[in-house]
C-alpha cells in the first residue's frame, strides 16, 4: 500500500482556518491527480486498486478496501508521512491525522513485487514527490481487526471505523 504524499494537509488546513488557528506551512493538497495516475499506470506496475483518501482520511479508505477485499490492511505508523505542521494542528484540535481528509492524494494498492517501482514512478511526477510505502494487505486471521496500525513500539492495534453520522464535508 502506497500513498502519493503526506497525509492530512487539506483537512488540517481547512479546520485550522475554521478554528482561527494560524500556522506557517499549512496548505491544502487539493489538486487534480490525472497526470500522476497516468504516470503510475504507464510504469507497468500491477495496480490492484486506487482510492482517494478524502472523507475519513486514509483510515477510512483502508476500511473500505478491507471490507471489499475480505482482507486485513496493515498500516506502518513509522512510514505514514504527515507534515509536522499538520500533526501540530491535529494535536491542537484533538484529531488523528489518519482520519483527516486529503484532496490531492491517492492511496494505491499494488502487487508486493511492484511496490518499489510504483513508489519510484510516483516520485517521478511532481505531485508524487512525497510518495511512500505505508503498509500492506494481509490475510485475515481469526479475531483480527480488518485494519490495524503497527505502532512505533512494535505493537499492533486496531484502527476503528469512525462511528456515528457520516462525516460532514469540510469544504
Amino acid at each position: 500500500m502506497l500513498v502519493s504524499g503526506p497525509l492530512g494537509d487539506h483537512g488540517a488546513t481547512v479546520m485550522a482556518c475554521r478554528h482561527k488557528v494560524e500556522g506557517e506551512g499549512l496548505r491544502s493538497d487539493c489538486t487534480p491527480l490525472a497526470g500522476l495516475v497516468e504516470t503510475l499506470l504507464g510504469s507497468g506496475v500491477d495496480v490492484h486498486a486506487m482510492h482517494d483518501p478524502t472523507r475519513g482520511g486514509i483510515a477510512t479508505t483502508c476500511h473500505e478496501v478491507a471490507a471489499r477485499a475480505g482482507l486485513v490492511v496493515a498500516l506502518e505508523q513509522a512510514a505514514v508521512p504527515v507534515r509536522p505542521e499538520v500533526r501540530a494542528v491535529c494535536e491542537l484540535l484533538g484529531l488523528d491525522p489518519l482520519y483527516v481528509a486529503c484532496e490531492g492524494r491517492v492511496v494505491v494498492f499494488v502487487a508486493a513485487r511492484d511496490a518499489d517501482r510504483a513508489v519510484d514512478a510516483l516520485r517521478g511526477h511532481p505531485l508524487g514527490a512525497g510518495a511512500a510505502r505505508v503498509g500492506a494487505v494481509e490475510e485475515r486471521g481469526v479475531g483480527r481487526a480488518p485494519v490495524v496500525l503497527r505502532t512505533l513500539y512494535d505493537t499492533e492495534r486496531p484502527l476503528d471505523l469512525l462511528a456515528g453520522a457520516e462525516l460532514p464535508r469540510i469544504c
